[in-house]
């Protein structure tokens, strides 16, 4: 899907203090990364904090999000979970007009083996409204989606890409070189988006990109473009910052760094918190 190519913000959900959400706030930061040449939007991901939104408060923000683009940027919609009766309910209830592709993340805190994963993700692509993401995060999920599993599971006609976050570069590059040619491999990890690009990678859903829009953006399109030597200079002053903003919990780090550019408030929901004094110091320098 060539909607997929190069940088996807995945997109946060401002708050105010008193944990209500700000949509101007949202708006203001739809707006900034358009103006910045971000290439498409992840809406209601892990770093929007959707596990903590309500049903209504969650149509409230696609609707926003929606309003803000006005279709200017193709939409990916986050819908995962750890039940799959449930998630495949929603995958059939939600209303999709308007995005391209749906992000599921692996089942979380059950750890399945790698056969229960797979028929998960089966079960959701059979009969899926839209083509679908498969989203290996281990870190979160505590189970890794091997490299074998996710090559399985890109041969479905309605699973055209994975995001990949275990930070395994082993198991990622296998995936790239025995992947089928319409099955993409996107960086989940910000720190890691040039080398993967290098590797054969072809972008990254992002969150750094929210405070660096144009720079981070313009290295992945410039590595995307076969420049390595130009991306590489463009990769490394971005990189310091792409590491810190998870230092003390996402999408706290983010939030720190949107705040000091005047864009949202540092808020997050319980159970978050935001990060500690010397975290947010050093973010705040890092965009002055």
């Amino acid at each position: 899907m060539k909607e997929l190519i190069g940088t996807g913000t995945a997109l946060i959900t401002p708050f105010k203090s008193d944990y209500s959400i700000d949509f101007n706030a949202l708006e203001a930061i739809v707006n900034h990364q358009i103006e910045n040449d971000t290439n498409y939007f992840v809406v209601l991901g892990t770093t929007g904090e959707s596990a903590t939104l309500s049903k209504d408060e969650k149509r409230q923000v696609i609707d926003c999000i929606k309003s803000a683009n006005a279709g200017r940027l193709p939409l990916v919609l986050g819908i995962g979970g750890n039940d799959t009766a449930r998630v495949h309910e929603e995958f059939q209830n939600t209303d999709l007009n308007g995005f391209c592709a749906i992000l599921s993340v692996s089942p979380y805190y059950n750890k399945p083996n790698q056969e229960g994963i797979y028929r998960h993700y089966k079960t959701l692509a059979d009969d899926s409204p839209l083509p679908i993401i498969i989203y290996n995060v281990p870190g979160r999920t505590g189970s890794n989606m091997t490299a074998d599993t996710q090559l399985r599971l890109g041969l479905h006609p309605n699973i055209v890409a994975t995001k990949e976050a275990s930070g395994n570069m082993e198991q990622i590059m296998k995936i790239i070189a025995c992947k089928t040619s319409d099955f993409m491999v996107i960086s989940g990890d910000d720190a890691l988006t040039f080398p993967l690009i290098a590797a054969g990678a072809q972008g990254v859903i992002s969150v750094i990109n929210h405070a660096f829009p144009k720079e981070f953006s313009g290295m992945v399109q410039t590595a995307l473009n076969g420049n390595l030597v130009a991306a590489r200079y463009m990769h490394y002053p971005l990189l310091e910052a792409a590491v810190e903003i998870f230092a003390d919990g996402s999408p706290g780090g983010i939030k720190v760094m949107l705040n000091e550019m005047g864009l949202c408030e540092t808020t997050v929901r319980p159970p978050l918190y935001g990060v500690n004094p010397q975290v947010e110091q050093k973010l705040r320098k890092l965009i002055r």
